[in-house]
Parts: structure tokens; sequence; C-alpha cells
């Protein structure tokens, strides 16, 4: 495992997988992503790639489960992502020798916004609320282009979510995670970047800084307010783990409010881990 893979960020907890235990994790999410398909009766999957460590990840080990032939790559740019994300989605679908196409999401994007009964659009779209749902809009695009494709073709959808973005709310609702399967989803993201170095990912892919590019310049640890590893420590220790509020920030050193602001993502965000309700039914 490389060194930058490797440090914990001086946390006093060692979130690091042992090779016997990444190695357990590749063949139980590959046999995942086969059966899967198999149950689906389909015939292989969609995969959006970003250029970003969780679809190059979910990428990888696709093309291990079925075969180069049966994943296809769909790269879907808008005018706030950067060149150089785009192009390392290109590199990571020529790497695996995988069928990709690029689409332009734009004019799409461009349609809704013209479309959508909301004054004034183009002057308020750089400040929220209304370029958080911009965002969304770019989001929710990509989301139909896959499975208008994987309908099509007889394949599923494969989501690139992680445990750390499930447990925060951090993904678009009926977006990024309207997808068929999540098969890195019980990874947190620190598990992410060790299991992705394990399987030959590319070190600067694996060491790249995360973004959802929802808009120019965005990152999510800036947006979250904290680091993946502090918050990968907190959700182990504290929203999966026994400890309570005041007991992990005493263990990592941080102060109270970095563990209120994760209990906050985790309660606000709550709804987005469910189906939508309904009322009770009635016993008439």
């Amino acid at each position: 495992m490389s060194d930058a893979v490797a440090a914990t960020n001086d946390l006093p907890i060692d979130l690091t997988l042992s090779d016997d235990e990444l190695d357990a994790h590749r063949e139980h999410i590959t046999q995942f992503i086969r059966r899967v398909v198999d149950d689906a009766g389909a015939d292989g999957a969609v995969i959006g790639l970003s250029g970003g460590i969780d679809s190059t990840l979910t990428a990888h080990l696709a093309v291990e489960a079925l075969g180069e032939g049966a994943v296809r790559g769909l790269v879907l740019p808008s005018e706030v992502n950067t060149e150089g994300n785009m192009s390392d989605a290109e590199r990571v679908a020529e790497l695996l020798d995988i069928e990709y196409d690029v689409v332009d999401i734009e004019p799409i994007v461009d349609a809704f916004f013209e479309a959508a009964p909301l004054e004034n659009v183009d002057d308020r779209i750089g400040s929220d609320p209304l370029r958080t749902a911009a965002g969304n809009v770019r989001v929710r695009t990509r989301g139909v282009l896959n499975y208008f494709v994987a309908n099509a073709e007889s394949r599923i959808v494969l989501g690139t979510g992680n445990r750390s973005e499930t447990l925060t709310g951090y993904f678009t609702k009926y977006g990024d995670q309207a997808v068929d399967c999540n098969p890195i989803g019980n990874l947190y993201k620190r598990q992410v970047r060790q299991l992705a170095d394990y399987v030959g990912v590319p070190q600067d892919l694996v060491e790249k800084p995360p973004s959802a590019e929802m808009w120019a310049g965005q990152t999510d640890e800036e947006e979250m307010g904290l680091s993946y590893d502090l918050l990968d420590a907190i959700l182990v220790l504290h929203v999966d783990g026994p400890l309570s509020a005041s007991a992990t920030a005493s263990t990592l050193d941080v102060d109270d409010s970095v563990v209120a602001r994760v209990d906050e993502l985790y309660a606000q965000s709550e709804h987005k881990r469910h189906l939508p309700p309904a009322p009770d039914a009635l016993s008439l």
C-alpha cells in the first residue's frame, strides 16, 4: 500500500485494512456485481465515469466481475466540470478497455433552465439556493442518460456511492443514487482509497481530492467542513459505533462542534436513505 494511502492523518484511530481484508472486500464486491446482473437477466452494466476515485474503483471491480465487454462507460461533462476530471474519466475507460461515450449534458441542462417557471435564472444561478438546485439538475440529467442507455441495451446501472456519502447525505436524491446497486456502498471513503490502491488504480487517481463538481471550484471536503479521514473516524466511532458525541470528540481530540456537524449532516439526510414516505395504512 502506498505511503499516502497508509497515512492516517495523525488520528488516534487506525482505519487501515489488511491485505486479507482488502482481498475479501474485492471478492465480495465482484461476486455481488455478478449476482445483481444475473438476477436482473441483464447483459451487462452501465457506469457513469467522473474521473473520481469512487467511479474509478467501481469500474475496475465491474470489469473484474463481468469482463470489459459487458461494461459500458458514460462520460457526461457539463460546463462546470474541469477538463482534467473528464480526461481522467476517459483515461479510466481506456485503461480498462471498455466501450465508452462522451456526451455533453449542458444543452440538456440549459433546456431545463429555460423551461423552468423561475424568474431571472441566469442572474441567480451563482448563489444558493439556485446554485445547488442547478447542480442537482446536472446530476439528475446524468442519471436519466445512464438509465436510457441501460434500458436500451438490457444493462443495469451501477452506482458509485460509498458509505461516508450515504451517512452524510452527500449525494443528489434521484440523481447519482438513481441506480440499481451500489457495489462500494459499504466502504468508507478511506477504505475506497485503500481498495483502489490494492486493485491497481493509478496513484494520481487514488490520491486525487474528491469533488462532486456540482458547480465550478467545488470540493467535497471544503463543502462539508472537514476531511474525509476525520469524517470516517467520527462515523466509525460515533454514528456507526458505540461512542457518544463527547467521547468521540475527546478520542479524536477535536472540538465538540466537529462531531455535532457530522450529527447534523446525518440527521438532515435521513430522508435520503429511505423510500418516499406514505401515511400509515388505515384500518377501516
